[in-house]
């Protein structure tokens, strides 16, 4: 497996890096090809909020996290970029919402499955892991994805869907479970489909939550509810859009496209 040599005072160096983890994921069998495409896409959306939490994520995440507070069952679902990019992330936010963890996948294989279990024990090796051996099956979804555990996703009454997954999301929508989903695409079916969509990118977005469920916890039940009932999906992805539309007009008429010398 190839080192990653680039020096940490590359302009692009955690970019590179986690596209790096990818590969390396790649080759330990965690990651379907299909996901090194998912996440390209995943960082042109980055490049147009500039790579930073914006307002709009911030308070979609603060709304997600009140929400998994006051769930009764709460689960965390795990893909392969998951597990690639957040693993140790991906276990303290489960850890801290009191949620359980699913690994849950569209190109599942049982090596796939065994080989994130493995990935995700390197950092906690009591870690419960849900999803190994599914036995229900999510409603009017008929790819692997609708394979879930029983004490799991079957049983949630919220969950959280990270990266690109449409389809699960609107069956779980279907299912009357409540979805979160951490989606860099404003303009995807799970983004549109979940009750609350946070634009970023997950390896910020996940210890920003984590942080967010440690303060949170000391808040009353009533405050709770009031941050989840005041929240409008709508209404903060198209304040998303208008962030992009804003922010690239602001770049365009401040001339940051280098002329050629000729």
């Amino acid at each position: 497996m190839a080192k990653f040599m680039v020096p940490k005072s590359h302009p692009r160096y955690w970019s590179l890096y986690y596209r790096h983890r990818l590969e390396e994921a790649l080759e330990k069998g965690i990651l379907a090809k299909a996901g090194m495409i998912a996440h390209g896409r995943g960082e042109a959306f980055d490049y147009l909020i500039g790579e930073k939490t914006i307002k709009p994520a911030e308070e979609a995440m603060k709304a997600a996290v009140a929400k998994f507070l006051l769930a009764e069952h709460p689960v965390v679902s795990v893909n392969g970029n998951v597990a690639a990019l957040v693993p140790k992330e991906t276990i303290e936010l489960a850890k801290t919402l009191n949620a359980k963890l699913e690994i849950n996948l569209f190109y599942r294989s049982e090596e796939r499955v065994r080989a994130i279990a493995e990935e995700l024990k390197r950092y906690d090796p009591d870690v419960e892991l849900l999803g190994i051996n599914p036995t229900k099956r999510i409603p009017n979804l008929e790819s692997e994805r609708g394979k879930v555990d029983e004490e799991g996703i079957w049983k949630a009454d919220a969950v959280l869907v990270p990266l690109e997954d449409g389809d699960r999301t609107e069956a779980l929508v279907a299912m009357g479970k409540f979805v979160v989903t951490v989606d860099l695409n404003p303009l995807s079916r799970s983004a549109r489909m979940a009750h609350i969509t946070i634009v970023d990118n997950i390896i910020r977005a996940y210890p920003y939550m984590i942080e967010l469920a440690r303060e949170m916890k000391k808040l009353p039940k009533t405050e709770l509810e009031r941050i989840v009932r005041s929240y409008d999906n709508e209404r903060v992805l198209n304040a998303v859009l208008i962030y992009i539309r804003d922010r690239l007009t602001q770049l365009t008429e401040e001339g940051i496209w280098r002329k050629r010398e000729l």
